[in-house]
């Protein structure tokens, strides 16, 4: 078996216990480790101890939904719909939801696999986006701060842009810190004296 695929983890929700049954043996079969949930609030306990890499949810279950345990895990843990519908607007909702793809019931291991497959790299491609913005925003947010800390410099010292900023290099070097961590500093005493005033 493939030595990536015995290292994925996937949960499976289906209030169905026969389908919940087969599907699990099936994907163990295949070599992937497995959790199944028949219901949306074990599946939630299960990620809030073990996340899997993917989760294989049923759209239509009682109590909570498929849709509903969707919207929970959307930031936490890569999905695909099961269903025995296969109607325009159920899929709709599903993409909608942000499913990586859809799985219309009775299903077949072998011919789920390669769907498996796309679904696991789609999800790392949508995880390096998400890192990816999340290094962003912090640099978006570290240059706020650097620009900010170089207005009060310019605006009390009264010197140019490049005036203050030499002064707040110079500085970090000299306290071996960061540009930005001096420029936070800078403004977070500032924001005290304004306020002291």
């Amino acid at each position: 078996m493939d030595n990536i695929k015995t290292q994925r983890h996937i949960l499976v929700v289906d209030d169905d216990r026969l389908v919940l049954a087969a599907l699990s043996r099936g994907l163990r079969d295949a070599g992937y480790r497995v959790s199944a949930a028949a219901d949306g609030e074990s599946a939630l306990k299960i990620v809030d101890e073990d996340a899997p890499d993917l989760a294989l949810l049923d759209m239509r279950m009682p109590g909570m939904s498929g849709i509903e345990l969707a919207r929970r895990l959307r930031e936490r843990v890569p999905f695909l719909f099961l269903s025995a519908y296969g109607d325009a607007d159920t899929v709709r909702e599903a993409a909608e939801q942000g499913a990586l793809g859809y799985l219309v019931k009775p299903l077949d291991i072998g011919q789920i696999l390669p769907s498996l497959q796309a679904a696991f790299i789609r999800a790392a491609e949508i995880g390096a986006l998400r890192e990816k913005e999340s290094q962003l925003t912090t640099a978006l947010a570290a240059n706020r701060e650097t620009a900010m800390a170089l207005g009060v410099l310019m605006e009390r010292k009264g010197i140019d842009r490049k005036r203050a900023f030499e002064l707040l290099r110079t500085h970090a070097r000299s306290t071996r810190r960061s540009v930005q961590s001096v420029a936070s500093e800078l403004l977070d005493a500032s924001e005290k004296l304004n306020i002291n005033i």
